[in-house]
């Protein structure tokens, strides 16, 4: 007897995939049987090597895509609808976060524009244009919607108020799509991620002392790994997670318990 997470006969849109966790989701949306479009802002090596990985033009497909608008999210819908002709699920996991500490005070309005532009705005247009492309779906569940947040979104983060602000209305956006949308058969999610080893955060986690204080707050004693955080995206999309709608899945380390 054995368990199978299956997602076959789905097409999967992951943003921001050539690397870290959205490569890691990728690959395991692939194993599980789904068609797979995910996007990539500059590493175009990568997204050719990824879709090699997984199955060629026929399973995988890369879409090179700026995230920084409603217009740009809405685009790159568009583009994986043309890839597949279907959506059903919308993986949301781009974003930036500034790595030099910057207090409020001093914040360029630049930077704080930049940071929503990209982890909140450009959110907006794909939840959109994805909610019309679910709806079209002719099923019961008609969709899984599953947005990347973090740790920081619900304890906040000293000199990151930026990033932290962007990624707590992901939180507030989940919940408020999961409320209008469960009944038309689209479910939302979000799996809040603590501290994970991915590029974005190799600066840091090569400091040994930013590192020994950030695994200090962490009980598991270590950081993620990226399938540690791919995992639990795909499970949501699953019928094991049939009456799971919005959640906010922490998978931290034990670092934030929140209920």
């Amino acid at each position: 007897m054995s368990v199978t997470l299956s997602l076959e006969g789905k097409v999967a849109l992951i943003t921001g995939g050539s690397r870290g966790i959205g490569a890691a989701t990728v690959r395991l949306f692939h194993q599980a049987g789904a068609k797979v479009v995910f996007s990539y802002q500059r590493a175009a090596d990568r997204a050719e090597a990824l879709i090699a990985e997984c199955g060629g033009p026929a399973w995988t497909r890369a879409i090179q895509q700026d995230l920084a608008s409603p217009e740009d999210g809405r685009a790159l819908i568009l583009a994986a609808l043309e890839a597949f002709g279907q959506l059903d699920c919308l993986i949301v996991n781009h974003g930036v976060w500034p790595a030099h500490d910057q207090p409020l005070a001093t914040m360029l309005d630049t930077q704080w524009r930049s940071t929503l532009s990209i982890n909140l705005d450009s959110v907006f247009g794909l939840v959109q244009a994805g909610i019309v492309a679910m709806l079209a779906n002719d099923r019961p569940v008609k969709g899984h919607i599953v947005l990347i947040a973090s740790t920081a979104a619900q304890r906040g983060e000293a000199f990151h108020a930026d990033y932290a602000a962007s990624k707590g209305a992901l939180i507030s956006l989940t919940k408020s799509l999961s409320s209008e949308l469960a009944a038309q058969g689209i479910y939302a999610n979000c799996v809040a991620p603590g501290w994970v080893a991915t590029e974005m955060s190799l600066a840091a986690l090569a400091d040994p002392v930013a590192s020994a204080k950030a695994t200090s707050t962490i009980p598991l004693g270590r950081v993620g790994s990226v399938d540690e955080i791919a995992g639990p995206v795909l499970f949501l999309c699953t019928p094991l997670a049939g009456f799971i709608s919005g959640e906010i899945f922490n998978v931290n380390g034990g670092a934030v318990l929140v209920g």
